[in-house]
């Protein structure tokens, strides 16, 4: 099976983009070529994409600025989440960074990315909710400041499309040194989780608590499954990926959408089928019949104690707001409940935390404890649940954790990867929100609203990764 390069003249197709939370296509009327921006403070917020797609269906999302000295484009290639493929799909970025037909290995690659002013190019895997999402991104100098004339973009997008579009094969797969080099690199990722516990804590949590769900998968996948994986398997699950899941290309920069189109036509031509794979919603709602325990023993100095929740508040529901003011006064900030009441005052916590899977509406507390002290933290960690619920929450404990929250967003706006990152969110979780969107949000924010979270919010899963005996 192989994956078509027939070239093809590019025929941009323009759609309507997301704005305030209206998916694409959802009945807007007016022409749109720049972003829109809010003034608030003194600082500008960068709110919104043109959205366009190639004639191949890779769907393309450019921001047009003057505030950033680079070129950022980013590709995401989207695949359902499953514990079947999740090792193919790991493997796969590792390989394609290793070179192309065009650089075929990472000597020349990375001689090429110097020529370019020194451009960085990154591969990763990502598992956002129930998507597992293959990524790859360049940034690159401007133009303007180097006096190129404008073919850095083209030649950053070669580079990209190059990786991406055009592998190295040997054989009807891919090279076989670098399929066993990768395949052997990310076994010893998965084991070396085992030397951070907070995190081995964490993922052996949402394993347990999502079991049966595909949340469940490790990003990584299994080691077990990584023997069977060949080169010609793995150029297989390229080829279809490549040719039927969903494609999105991000570029943000001081650019014309003309010539971003042009660029992008020309280095993303491969052929792929009409019909686009569909991808499912993320199931947020699993019922929790009984709350589950589970401990394990380990050579640790340090037990890790992690709560999983269930929310049945996702990320593009009405009550997102809400249930990021309600983390946030729990325990997503130095000031909030948990960290001031278990480790400020009660001194039972070298760490504690919580954090939301916002696309599987999940959220998480993490502590590092000592064992012995596990009663007397789930005592406290429950009482501050309860006050949430009882609407218990002091004005300083709110007013600080929104400027916080309007803090993060503001500082978004430094960083091309980061307002990348904040629009997949919107696209993967149903919902695109402007920052301006979810400044005025979180300021409006109520603790009736807050309340009306909290009560949703239903334990699930408690996991204890405590010492072997003799420990603490």
């Amino acid at each position: 099976m192989e994956l078509e390069l027939n070239r093809m003249e590019p025929a941009i197709k323009k759609v309507e983009p997301a704005v305030q939370g209206r998916p694409v296509g959802a009945g807007l009327s007016r022409p749109f070529l720049k972003p829109w921006t809010f003034n608030r403070g003194g600082l500008t917020l960068l709110t919104n994409y043109s959205e366009h797609y190639l004639p191949n269906g890779i769907r393309v999302l450019f921001m047009p600025t003057d505030k950033f000295k680079t070129i950022s484009m980013a590709l995401f290639l989207h695949q359902e989440l499953n514990p079947d493929v999740a090792a193919l799909n790991a493997l796969l970025p590792a390989t394609l960074e290793q070179g192309s037909r065009q650089y075929p290995d990472k000597l020349s690659l990375q001689r090429r990315l110097e020529n370019l002013y020194g451009a960085d190019l990154t591969a990763d895997i990502l598992k956002s909710g129930e998507r597992h999402v293959i990524a790859f991104s360049c940034e690159l100098a401007h133009d303007k400041y180097l006096g190129e004339n404008g073919s850095l973009l083209e030649k950053g997008l070669s580079v990209l499309g190059s990786i991406t579009g055009d592998p190295l094969l040997e054989n009807g797969g891919f090279k076989k040194d670098y399929v066993k080099q990768e395949k052997n690199q990310l076994i010893k990722d998965i084991r070396a989780m085992l030397n951070d516990k907070a995190t081995y804590a964490y993922e052996r949590c949402m394993a347990l608590m999502c079991d049966g769900e595909r949340f469940g998968t490790y990003k990584l996948g299994r080691i077990e499954d990584y023997e069977a994986i060949d080169e010609a398997a793995l150029y297989r699950h390229y080829c279809r990926l490549f040719s039927t899941n969903p494609l999105d290309l991000y570029l943000i920069g001081d650019l014309s959408e003309k010539e971003v189109l042009r660029a992008a036509g020309k280095a993303f031509n491969f052929s792929r089928r009409a019909e686009q794979g569909h991808l499912p919603p993320t199931d947020i709602n699993r019922s929790v019949l009984e709350v589950r325990y589970h401990e394990e023993e380990m050579t640790v100095n340090q037990s890790k104690l992690v709560l999983g929740f269930r929310t049945y508040t996702a990320h593009g529901d009405a009550r997102y707001c809400p249930l990021l003011v309600y983390n946030g006064i729990l325990g997503a900030f130095p000031h909030s409940k948990l960290f001031m009441k278990v480790r400020e005052e009660a001194g039972l916590a070298y760490y504690v935390h919580s954090r939301l899977e916002r696309h599987k509406g999940l959220m998480v507390i993490s502590a590092g404890i000592n064992y012995n002290d596990y009663k007397e933290a789930r005592e406290i960690i429950d009482r501050q649940l309860e006050d949430m619920v009882n609407g218990k929450i002091s004005p300083a404990e709110l007013d600080n954790t929104k400027r916080g929250l309007v803090n993060r967003l503001r500082s978004q706006q430094d960083s091309p990867n980061q307002l990348i990152s904040a629009h997949l969110d919107g696209s993967i979780g149903g919902r695109t929100y402007s920052a301006e969107e979810l400044i005025e949000g979180i300021e409006a924010v109520n603790r009736q609203e807050i309340r009306a979270v909290a009560e949703k919010i239903k334990l699930d899963t408690v996991y204890v990764l405590r010492p072997q005996e003799g420990g603490s």
